[in-house]
């Protein structure tokens, strides 16, 4: 028996719907590189993005355990010497949710090039509303 490789032009793309409300980050985040990446087929190939495209709605409404909230800060670096930012998660959900997502999700993404065309295919909305209804997008249940 032959091991069979999935080339790039035979994966098939769907589109999933994932509502954040009431979701703990970390949790959410890692099924979402999940789907992304395509470890959830059968032809999953390390090498290959075998992956579908992630909807993220309600991204304001996302939960997070202990005290994180005040806890956990984020650094940037502008460049300039003496300009270390840092911001707290909770000023960070309250001025940019879909940001916060997003990185959470690239932190357990592969960091090349490969996981730079993933994280392509993850789509982070404030609100409830989105605008992928033409690709008919199925809905996840992500259990608690």
């Amino acid at each position: 028996m032959k091991t069979r490789f999935t080339k790039r032009d035979e994966v098939e793309r769907k589109w999933y719907v994932i509502d954040a409300k009431d979701q703990v980050l970390g949790r959410m985040a890692s099924r979402i590189a999940s789907y992304l990446r395509g470890k959830h087929k059968p032809v999953f190939t390390p090498n290959v993005d075998t992956g579908d495209f992630v909807i993220v709605v309600n991204a304001d409404k996302v939960k997070v355990t202990g005290n994180k909230l005040t806890d956990k800060i984020y650094y940037h670096h502008t460049g300039y010497i003496g300009n270390l930012k840092e911001k707290s998660l909770k000023d960070r959900m309250n001025s940019e949710p879909e940001k916060v997502i997003e990185d959470a999700v690239w932190g357990m993404l592969p960091k090349n090039r490969l996981g730079r065309v993933m994280i392509k295919k993850l789509k982070v909305y404030r609100g409830s509303e989105h605008d992928h209804a033409a690709q008919k997008p199925e809905i996840i249940e992500i259990t608690k």
